[in-house]
């Protein structure tokens, strides 16, 4: 096991150097894209598998609230271990444990004898593994990058990570129905190592000293990670908005796509355009920040207005007669959804602590884990009784009360320059 460590800052990022430029950037952006990608390829290709196999939606849901459950209970753990330990060292031990266990998911499941636990058991290993691996990569940027070039850095990672995340999900289901569940696995694992030996080609990170990392103890560090985290008024508005912001857009998402289907009895033409209007309003809004990188102004205005805007949009989505004139709509909800997410990405780069950022990503993780499944669940069952279009109606109106009070109630963020 590695040690708590104080790196040598000598070796800092010049701030000026174009991130094309470096290498060590580079080889951890891409091998972060290449863990996302794995990772969703991961639960598609588990998830259609189990429910071809047994035919059991509830062992496939179990497998979901597994991932879930972990996620709530050890976010903050693995966060102070990304905080104690050497952050590439870790990064690498988590994606090379990562494909050891995922190949042991292709082989259970080649052996269709083997009981459901041991695929219960090793995706939960695997979701640990995540865990650490998540708020790691995350929790590196700003030293690789400099704080000149956070901006553009989680621009390009948040694009390249919506990117993965889309593709996964399509191939990773793709596969499955070509070549079988354990092709698919067996590709996640390979992925998975590739990641590993791009970090480790990296070489060493450049890393802020962590003050009296050897003096204090695990609980220690823990209790103080959340102690910070809550009693600052700046990191306890942005917990409170992405929380926020993710239980109502998850949410919300599913219920226009049941309005698609049901209500406006969408063509495949305007249902594919519809799910690709969100992924391309992100990147449009990524990218429109990425452009303003050098000229950042009234950061936290735009991100409380961003919410702000979001509630009308689900409103007129809401009463929309056809799916034609809701798409540019939902478009516009990726945009404002990329400024609220990306913009507090990087903030929290910039004025969280570096020393902090691990235990503050990874209670953002676990936070954020449990908001979208708990949305979903609210939401489709409202859906179920009252009808998608109503439900979003009064969703639309519900992110403008909590936006409202976002406004009002977050000083820290909202006098963000």
């Amino acid at each position: 096991m590695f040690a708590p460590t104080s790196p040598d800052t000598s070796a800092l990022p010049v701030s000026s150097k174009p991130l094309h430029r470096n290498r060590k950037f580079m080889l951890l952006f891409t091998g972060s894209t290449l863990s996302v990608f794995g990772n969703c390829f991961h639960s598609i290709a588990l998830n259609l598998w189990v429910l071809q196999t047994t035919g059991s939606a509830a062992k496939m849901s179990l497998i979901t609230v597994t991932h879930m459950v972990v996620s709530l209970l050890l976010g903050s753990v693995a966060g102070t271990i990304a905080d104690r330990l050497n952050r590439r060292h870790l990064i690498m031990l988590c994606d090379s444990v990562r494909f050891v266990i995922v190949l042991g998911i292709a082989i259970v499941m080649l052996k269709l004898d083997q009981p459901f636990v041991w695929i219960v058991a090793l995706s939960a290993l695997s979701a640990v593994a995540g865990l650490l691996q998540s708020p790691s990569s995350q929790a590196s940027i700003t030293d690789l990058v400099g704080r000149d070039r956070v901006q553009q850095a989680a621009g390009i990672m948040n694009i390249a990570d919506n990117a993965a995340r889309i593709s996964g999900l399509a191939i990773g289901g793709y596969i499955v129905a070509q070549f079988g569940g354990v092709t698919a696995i067996v590709t996640d694992a390979i992925l998975f190592g590739l990641s590993a030996l791009l970090v480790l080609a990296a070489g060493q990170f450049p890393q802020a000293k962590r003050v009296q990392a050897e003096k204090s103890s695990f609980r220690q560090d823990w209790l103080e990670g959340i102690r910070r985290v809550w009693s600052d008024p700046f990191a306890r508005g942005v917990t409170f908005l992405t929380t926020i912001v993710l239980l109502f857009f998850v949410a919300n998402l599913m219920l226009i796509q049941v309005m698609a289907v049901k209500v406006w009895q969408a063509s495949p033409v305007h249902f594919g355009l519809i799910e690709a209007a969100i992924p391309l309003g992100y990147a449009l809004g990524a990218m429109t920040i990425m452009g303003l990188s050098r000229r950042p102004r009234n950061r936290g205005i735009w991100i409380l207005g961003s919410l702000l805007a979001m509630g009308p949009l689900y409103i007129a989505i809401a009463i929309m007669p056809n799916a034609l004139g809701a798409i540019p709509i939902i478009l516009a909800v990726g945009t404002f959804f990329s400024f609220c997410t990306m913009l507090v990405n990087v903030i929290m780069r910039i004025e969280v602590p570096s020393e902090l950022q691990g235990r503050m990503f990874g209670i953002l993780g676990s936070l954020t884990s449990v908001a979208p499944p708990l949305g979903l669940t609210i939401m489709a069952a409202l859906a179920d009784g009252y009808g998608a279009s109503n439900v979003l109606l009064v969703s639309g109106f519900g992110l403008i009360a909590a936006a409202t009070a976002a406004w009002f109630g977050l000083k820290a963020i909202r006098g963000y320059q």
